[in-house]
């Protein structure tokens, strides 16, 4: 019990540092869709920040994960390992990042932004500042100090919105454009270099003959995993504009479909925040836990109780997005039905990383680089099938293939090599139980906010009374163990 206390005392903290922000960082979405961007101009900035989200993956390396992995050994020089992790992602972001300055202009053009070389070059040193301050932030959270790495994050976050702000409301150039949404945020992550100068000025490059290939080999099917992920994520906003019918959405073109897509998708992502929180805290948790006879039924009511508080915020958003339609543009919100289905994607992704765990202490993490192709194949595949049928309806529903997909194989390849008592039968019965209350608690609208927000209150105050009764007996146990 006072793990599991521990564990979620870690995510509430880690989560100031990614949910909190993130959530202030979410108020951007009602500054960029309500008069400052139109829906064709926000489908090139999804389009744009879509691609960002793959090669960030590939400039960072995994070394995170194989930071976290080599520091926690026992007989390990945490420092050393640092100057290790840190050369690695250096030797491979800086290049990239001069390739991207030198070739600015063709690869503008290639992503049709033509006008606007420098969107490239700041994109770039976006991504190359993210990787410079990747292992810091990985060091933070192996020594635990989530307070620390929540107030760089918040401060960051705090000032990304403080410059949207002022650049669209107050010194808004329209030959800029959604260039402002890069200045401001290539300022702030500025910031982050501050915050770690000195752990920075104490790094010294070092290659070691023994630890170096071993981390290498460890990090780069985390890193073919990510970029796996990140086609997961990514690839509908990067494809819906070419895959779409032409008129499929009437007189919507098909970049302003992108754009009203990349609008609601918002929406779906404060569920995966909830899950980044998580596995701030996690990722340390499992391996810090790994050799304890006890950690497989201890891994076990991890997922568990992730999967009920999971399935309590699915039911919660779900059913009142008539009330949270309003945080976005009149002409964004056709998209909001696809909010419930890819919050249950999401939420899918999170069960898959809790059940990822058996690949990572195992040392067996090309696994997880299979499962994550696989899964990218099914999102390629079924947004191609779907998209000309259901436009981002069927983007969606590929997004919740995929996961429950990665979700499944990653169970019974971690039954196998690293048993794991899980309560599967519960854990499906509550997501099903739970999308399934969702869409029919939607099939009646209520038209009046007033009442329609009264009533989604009551139902959720219902549905976590009932969740309790069941857990009831699971809770007392736990606390008789503990």
């Amino acid at each position: 019990m006072s793990k599991l206390k521990a564990l979620a005392g870690q995510t509430v903290l880690y989560g100031l540092g990614s949910i909190l922000p993130r959530m202030i960082n979410f108020l951007l979405v009602f500054v960029h869709t309500n008069n400052a961007f139109s829906t064709e101009e926000y489908g090139v900035f999804t389009k744009l920040m879509a691609y960002v989200a793959f090669i960030n993956v590939v400039f960072t390396f995994g070394m995170e994960t194989a930071f976290f992995r080599f520091a926690s050994k026992a007989d390990a020089d945490p420092k050393r390992i640092f100057n290790l992790a840190q050369t690695c992602v250096l030797s491979i972001s800086i290049p990239l990042s001069i390739l991207f300055f030198i070739f600015a202009n063709p690869i503008a053009s290639a992503f049709n932004v033509n006008a606007h070389p420098e969107f490239i070059v700041w994109l770039a040193s976006i991504m190359l500042i993210d990787a410079v301050v990747a292992i810091p932030f990985a060091q933070l959270r192996l020594e635990k100090k989530p307070l620390q790495f929540s107030l760089f994050k918040i401060i960051n976050v705090v000032v990304v919105v403080a410059l949207n702000i002022y650049f669209l409301k107050f010194a808004y150039d329209p030959a800029i454009n959604i260039g402002y949404v890069f200045i401001s945020n290539l300022l702030a992550n500025a910031l982050f270099v501050l915050f770690f100068l000195r752990t920075l000025f104490q790094w010294r490059p070092v290659y070691d003959k023994e630890i170096s290939p071993v981390m290498f080999r460890y990090a780069y099917p985390v890193m073919l995993t990510g970029v796996a992920g990140m086609t997961n994520e990514m690839f509908s906003r990067t494809m819906l504009e070419s895959w779409l019918p032409q008129k499929f959405y009437g007189s919507v073109s098909n970049q302003a479909a992108n754009g009203i897509f990349g609008a609601c998708y918002k929406f779906a992502v404060l569920m995966n925040l909830v899950i980044q929180a998580f596995r701030y805290a996690a990722e340390p948790f499992f391996f810090s836990n790994a050799s304890d006879k006890n950690s497989p039924a201890l891994f076990a009511k991890v997922n568990h109780y992730f999967v009920i508080a999971g399935c309590a915020m699915l039911f919660a958003i779900s059913i009142n997005l008539d009330v949270l339609q309003y945080f976005i543009g009149t002409d964004f919100r056709a998209g909001m039905h696809i909010v419930p289905i890819l919050l249950m994607a999401y939420l899918l992704l999170g069960v898959y990383y809790n059940f990822s765990v058996w690949f990572k202490l195992t040392d067996k993490t090309y696994f997880g680089t299979w499962i994550t192709i696989g899964g990218a194949l099914i999102t390629v595949a079924g947004n191609y099938l779907l998209i000309p049928y259901m436009g981002y309806t069927g983007s969606s529903w590929a997004a919740l293939l995929c996961y429950a997909f990665m979700a499944a194989v990653c169970y019974l390849f971690g039954q196998k090599y690293f048993p794991i008592p899980y309560k599967i039968t519960t854990t499906l019965a509550y997501l099903v139980g739970t999308f399934f209350l969702a869409s029919v608690v939607n099939l009646f609208p209520i038209s009046n906010p007033f009442i329609s927000a009264s009533i989604h209150t009551l139902l959720i105050l219902v549905y976590l009374f009932v969740v309790y009764l069941i857990e009831r007996p699971n809770l007392k146990n736990i606390r008789q163990q503990g």
